[in-house]
């Protein structure tokens, strides 16, 4: 009988035992600081003991009125920062009232199509008090916008105003599927974002580079930041080329990553990852050691939320928040035990947001830098996964780069292998799911359910006609005009966007003005 291998799910062989030989000679971590280039013990010298990560809840549904009440309640529980989830047509740019719209509207997220629902969505909360984060790509240059113009309508501050947009559209291209248009006019539009807030909104991160998406769409933990590094250089790369300094646009890229289950390879993949990037922008050019720093947000895992079973996705979830902690994140939304079923009950939600909390303040998790550093398990982990990782970044630079890897279909092709044999394992057995290939139950409780009704388009379909009837039909038509001729000379679309939608130009509106001239990715 052959013995059973155990192996982590980026397929990297697991010993019985570490020793000190385990590690391979040329790595060393034992005289690394926190805080020092390359940052494998985090980017903090005291880490959490000097501040929390940011506990966020990720939350959006229905309309803006809905959404502010759950941000509301957030708030009121203890969430530090806020985390908005679109609805589809609002990430494809395409107002509520529109045809392909329909079916769709406050489904995923909430509907945005004007700065009237900006309005709503942030009714009595002050931007300048609470740090936003928003999971938006393609219309990430509006959502930004429409999110400026409300900063000033409330007085704000510019300079205080912080948050994140995700900003990411090669992983869209790669992975997820809310492109609008094609890979170069959508790097000319993300490098105006990175030009723009480096003047005007310089706490703001301009871009989240995401591999949580690619992680969900079945990569493992080495493909997740192999392919989200080397979008990260892409993005890097089209700065530079546009001449922006990289020491001061570097401090604002952000990174957003995915914990699994796979605990001490998740903590691993965390470590490796801020190892690479600092020697990725080193090699770039960059100088100022906050250039360096990969900062990063943090999800726990959607694909690994079980219909079956539901409530055992506490424990999930737990795990997962321990892998993020224990890897450093900077940032943290926990899923509700519910995802696999709908969007998270007030309950489930308020378990999450707990979960960070218990992890927070009772685990002792955040009390000292690093507390899986020096363990021979996860120091030769951190190397191995480094090592397979650079072996990836190296195939898309010898094919161009990231936008031709993803142009080509490499990336995608390596994801949907992953996807393909991790499917396989869990229908052979060989690997266990809980309540799912093992350990199942015949009958299973109901758990509640969170609903979104259809009535939602009509309601914004409506504000949208009021919206249009009662605005300055001629200041719109010139705002729209502004836009398109900046589109097309090169300048920077930023300051006319925000024009715009301070002139109720909608969403959907600005969106067409550029499939219009960029046309549309297909």
């Amino acid at each position: 009988m052959s013995e059973k291998k155990y192996q982590t799910d980026s397929g990297i062989e697991i010993k019985q035992l570490y020793t000190p030989e385990s590690l391979p000679a040329t790595y060393n971590t034992a005289t690394e600081q926190p805080g020092k280039y390359p940052f494998t013990r985090g980017i903090q010298p005291d880490m959490y003991r000097g501040k929390l990560w940011t506990m966020r809840q990720y939350a959006g549904f229905s309309t803006a009125e809905e959404s502010n009440k759950r941000y509301h309640y957030l708030l009121s529980q203890g969430v530090m920062g806020l985390s908005v989830a679109f609805d589809l047509p609002t990430q494809i740019g395409y107002d509520s009232d529109h045809e392909l719209a329909e079916g769709e509207v406050g489904k995923t997220g909430v509907a945005i199509d004007s700065l009237e629902d900006m309005e709503r969505l942030f009714k009595d909360i002050k931007l300048e008090d609470v740090s936003t984060s928003m999971t938006i790509n393609a219309t990430g240059y509006i959502l930004l916008s429409l999110y400026v113009a409300l900063a000033k309508k409330q007085g704000a501050d510019l300079s205080k105003i912080a948050g994140t947009i995700q900003n990411d559209i090669l992983k869209e291209y790669a992975a997820r599927g809310t492109y609008i248009y094609p890979p170069k006019p959508s790097m000319r539009i993300i490098t105006d974002i990175f030009e723009w807030c480096s003047a005007e909104l310089p706490k703001w991160n301009t871009i989240s580079i995401s591999g949580y998406h690619i992680r969900e769409a079945g990569s493992t933990a080495v493909q997740e930041i192999a392919f989200t590094l080397s979008n990260g250089k892409a993005y890097v790369q089209a700065a530079l080329a546009k001449g922006l300094d990289i020491n001061v646009f570097g401090k604002r890229l952000s990174f957003f990553f995915n914990a699994h289950n796979n605990l001490f390879e998740e903590v691993a993949k965390f470590r490796a990852a801020r190892r690479m990037w600092a020697k990725m922008m080193k090699d770039l050019g960059a100088t100022d050691p906050k250039a360096m720093m990969l900062r990063f947000h943090t999800q726990t895992g959607g694909s690994t939320l079980t219909a079956q079973q539901p409530k055992n996705n506490i424990s999930r979830v737990t795990i997962q928040t321990l892998a993020a902690v224990l890897g450093g994140t900077q940032s943290l939304h926990t899923n509700g035990y519910d995802e696999a079923l709908s969007l998270p009950t007030e309950e489930a939600a308020r378990i999450a947001l707990r979960t960070q909390q218990v992890v927070g303040f009772e685990s002792g998790a955040a009390e000292t830098v690093d507390p899986l550093a020096g363990s021979y398990f996860v120091e030769a982990l951190t190397a191995e996964v480094e090592e397979k990782a650079w072996q990836l970044v190296e195939k898309i630079d010898n094919i161009g780069g990231s936008v031709s890897a993803i142009e080509q279909g490499f990336i995608q092709n390596e994801i949907a292998r992953s996807a393909y044999d991790y499917q396989r394992q869990v229908e052979s057995g060989e690997k266990i799911i809980v309540g799912v290939n093992k350990f199942t139950v015949k009958e299973e409780e109901p758990v509640p359910v969170f609903k979104i009704d259809d009535s939602i388009r009509l309601i914004q379909s409506e504000r949208l006609a009021a919206l249009k009837a009662g605005r300055d039909q001629e200041k719109t038509a010139f705002c729209l005009h502004k836009i398109e001729t900046a589109a097309k000379d090169g300048s920077n679309l930023m300051p006319h966007v925000i024009d715009a939608v301070e002139n109720l130009c909608t969403l959907g509106e600005i969106a067409d003005v550029l499939r219009k001239v960029f046309g549309e990715y297909r």
